[in-house]
């Protein structure tokens, strides 16, 4: 299965990903493709509904460097416990690029996980990597970071999210994405192979 990343609005990014139950071959293998685009598009994270999956999972390397695998973490069916002070910062997305935000998030946060051993984990994290981790588990539940923007800000981007839709829109009208019946029930067989 070769992966890309989808754009906004496809309705997968609005879907609530499903936990993880088997880790088998294929899945390492779509994890390394994740790794492979997250680092071709710049990025410091990709959850997997980014690539049109329906799992509870992503990837994250807060360096953004491939050079540096120590640096390199994959979390399934994370679980964000908690979390103190708040911080505001500068956000992106690869499914939305080029659009930026301002988003608040708590400064330091503590999550649990599996890594693709199937071992769980307590991570202890702040700053940039706590907000690395928290915008990535926002993409595991439907959630966008436009939707945690002031009103005022949401919309001065809001032009730039309607060109989003109209290319959407646009390759849908002309065969190229599959209408949301079909997405839905091909997110389904996905889930019945791995939740």
């Amino acid at each position: 299965m070769k992966l890309q990343i989808i754009h906004y609005p496809h309705p997968t990014l609005r879907h609530v990903s499903k936990p993880v139950k088997r880790v088998d071959a294929e899945l390492h293998d779509m994890v390394a493709q994740m790794f492979e685009l997250m680092y071709e598009h710049e990025g410091v994270g990709l959850a997997a509904n980014q690539v049109d999956l329906p799992y509870r999972l992503f990837v994250a390397n807060p360096s953004g460097d491939p050079k540096n695998k120590d640096t390199e973490h994959v979390f399934i069916n994370p679980v964000l416990k908690g979390g103190k002070d708040q911080a505001e910062g500068e956000e992106g997305c690869l499914s939305i690029p080029g659009v930026l935000g301002q988003v608040v998030r708590k400064e330091k946060i503590t999550i649990e996980a599996y890594n693709l051993q199937g071992e769980q984990f307590v991570g202890e994290l702040d700053g940039l990597f706590a907000r690395v981790v928290q915008h990535e588990v926002d993409h595991l539940d439907g959630k966008l970071f436009i939707d945690r923007l002031p009103a005022a800000q949401a919309a001065e981007l809001r032009e730039d999210l309607e060109e989003f839709e109209i290319d959407f829109n646009s390759k849908r009208d002309c065969g190229e994405l599959p209408d949301d019946n079909t997405i839905a029930e091909r997110l389904a067989e996905l889930e019945k192979l791995r939740t």
